[in-house]
C-alpha cells in the first residue's frame, strides 16, 4: 500500500510509505511477529477449541494474505524485511500456527529492501511467491518493483526457493498479484500514473513473465479513491462471481487515512483487457465501521467445507493510528447477491464472537 511520507512536517509530494523510512521499522515487525506466534512451530493444529473467533486474528499483520490449498491454510503479511509463512487448519487461530521464515532479501540489488504485500499462490504444480520491494539505496517510488519466488517443493515451508526477478511491467509500482480466466493467467498490480496510481493488468506466458500488452483498467479518479492527500488504486484482488463473472477488489486512497477502504471493479465480456469492459462501484464496498478504521489491502478465501466466501484485509483499532505494523488481520464473511454481486459484511467490533468459517473443526 502507499503510505505518507512527510517534509518539515507537511506531506511529501511522492507516493510512499513512510512507516518503511524510519530505521525502528524492522524491529517493530519483529516484535510484532514474536507476540504473534513463536518462531517455526512445530505442528499445525488440526482442530480448534470453539464455533467462534474473535477479530483481529493476530495483534499486527499489514497487507494480510490467505492461500488454501487441500485443507490447509498459508497465511502471510508484510514483515518489512523478510517474509514468513503461518500453516494451519483454522485460519482463525494464527496464534497457534506453524511459523517459518522461508526468504530473507540480499544485501543489494533491486529487491533489497521494503519487502512488503507478499501473496503466495499454487500454480502449475509449484509454489510462486509475489511481493513488493525497493532497490537498495533508494526509497523512492521510481525503485518500487513486484518480484517472483519459485518453490518446487510440494511444501512451501521446505524446499528452495528460487529468485526469478523482477516482474517486467511497463511502470514502476507495488502490490503484484496473479489468476486464472478462462485458461489464461493474468498479472495485475498498482502501476505509478504520474502524481496518481491506478490498476494495470496483462497477460503472462509464465508466472513472472509478461507477455503482450499491458493495460490501465482503472484510475483513481473518485473522491473516496481521494482520501488522506492522495489518489490512490492500489492491491488489486481477484474475485470468481457465482456465475463467472469477474472482480477485482482494491484500496482506495492513501493507508495512512481513516477513510482508507476497499473498490470493486467488474468485467463484463471475456475481453480483460479493454478498458472498456470494466466498470467501477460509486462508494467502497468495504470501509471503517464498528471500531475498525483504515479497512484495505485485501485477499480472499474459502471455509473448510467449501461453501462460504471469506475475506481478509487489515484495519486498525482506533482513529488516527496511521499506516504502521499496528495494522493487525481481520476476517469477514462476503455473501452474494441475488444478481451475483458481492457484499462483504461489515467489519465485527474487535472482541466481538463471530462465528467461524463453515466447517471448521470444533474440539
Amino acid at each position: 500500500m502507499l503510505a505518507q511520507g512527510s517534509t518539515d512536517g507537511q506531506a511529501d509530494t511522492s507516493i510512499m510509505h513512510s512507516w518503511y523510512k524510519v530505521a525502528p521499522l524492522v524491529a517493530g515487525f519483529s516484535s510484532a511477529l514474536a507476540a504473534c506466534a513463536a518462531a517455526d512451530r512445530p505442528a499445525m493444529r488440526s482442530q480448534t477449541e470453539g464455533a467462534t473467533f474473535i477479530n483481529p486474528i493476530l495483534s499486527s499483520g499489514p497487507d494480510p494474505w490467505v492461500t488454501q490449498v487441500g485443507g490447509v491454510y498459508y497465511y502471510t503479511h508484510t514483515l518489512g524485511d523478510r517474509i514468513g509463512l503461518w500453516r494451519t487448519r483454522d485460519v482463525t487461530d494464527l496464534g497457534h500456527a506453524e511459523y517459518r521464515t522461508i526468504w530473507t532479501p540480499p544485501a543489494q540489488g533491486p529487491n533489497a529492501h521494503a519487502i512488503w504485500a507478499p501473496e503466495l499462490h499454487r500454480l502449475n504444480g509449484k509454489w510462486y511467491l509475489y511481493y513488493s520491494a525497493t532497490a537498495s539505496g533508494f526509497d523512492d517510488d521510481a525503485h518500487r518493483g513486484v518480484f517472483v519466488l519459485e518453490n518446487e517443493s510440494t511444501d512451501p515451508l521446505q524446499g528452495e526457493w528460487i529468485d526469478r526477478g523482477r516482474v517486467n511491467t511497463a511502470r514502476a509500482g507495488i502490490d503484484g498479484t496473479v489468476f486464472e480466466h478462462l485458461g489464461t493467467l493474468y498479472f495485475a498490480y498498482s502501476p505509478y500514473l504520474g502524481a496518481v496510481s491506478g490498476i494495470a493488468l496483462a497477460r503472462l506466458s509464465d508466472p513472472w513473465t509478461i507477455a503482450g500488452e499491458e493495460v490501465v483498467i482503472g484510475r483513481a479518479d473518485r473522491p473516496f479513491e481521494n482520501q488522506g492527500g492522495r489518489q490512490i488504486m492500489e492491491g488489486p484482488e481477484f474475485l470468481a462471481g457465482p456465475r463467472g463473472q469477474v472482480f477485482l477488489t482494491y484500496s482506495a486512497g492513501a493507508c495512512w487515512s481513516d477513510n482508507y477502504a476497499l473498490g470493486l471493479l467488474r468485467a463484463e465480456g471475456s475481453n480483460l483487457l479493454s478498458p472498456t469492459a470494466w466498470t467501477k462501484s460509486p462508494a467502497p464496498v468495504l470501509s471503517s465501521a464498528n471500531g475498525v478504521f483504515a479497512t484495505g489491502h485485501n485477499g480472499f478465501f474459502r471455509s473448510p467445507d467449501g461453501r462460504e466466501q471469506w475475506i481478509v484485509f487489515h484495519g486498525n483499532p482506533a482513529a488516527n493510528m496511521g499506516c504502521t505494523a499496528r495494522r493487525a488481520p481481520y476476517l469477514s464473511r462476503v455473501r452474494w447477491t441475488a444478481s451475483g454481486e458481492p457484499r462483504i459484511d461489515r467489519p465485527s467490533a474487535p472482541g466481538i464472537p463471530v462465528p467461524k468459517p463453515g466447517g471448521t473443526t470444533r474440539r
